[in-house]
């Protein structure tokens, strides 16, 4: 996080026990350090809850993109339907002309 050195630390230390004393630097630098774990454990929290966000969005991006691919798979399948629908249709009709094809020429024939 902060990019001290040894001798900035003894700096801060020889500082500190002059200005505080040596009867309260141990009580104070207890504080200190109970407030940088505190702070420490905040940030801790607030970066696992943006983490969960993140993994959140990315789910419900992952839900709505197989939603849409189940809307892309229901008109393939309708598409597919309509095909055959159009096939056997087809096959009727064609079937028909043979059969009246056929009926003409034996009528013809018979001629």
């Amino acid at each position: 996080m902060f990019e001290v050195g040894f001798s900035e630390i003894c700096m801060v230390a020889l500082v500190a026990l002059l200005v505080i004393g040596p009867e309260k630097l141990p009580k104070v630098a207890r504080m200190a350090g109970f407030w940088v774990a505190k702070s420490k454990r905040m940030v801790a929290s607030v970066k696992q809850e943006i983490h969960e966000e993140f993994q959140a969005e990315e789910l419900r991006q992952s839900l709505k993109n197989q939603t849409g691919i189940s809307e892309f798979q229901k008109i393939l399948e309708d598409t597919s339907n309509d095909v055959h629908a159009i096939k056997s249709a087809i096959s009727k009709k064609s079937e028909a002309v043979v059969s009246l094809t056929q009926t003409n020429t034996e009528q013809d024939e018979r001629k």
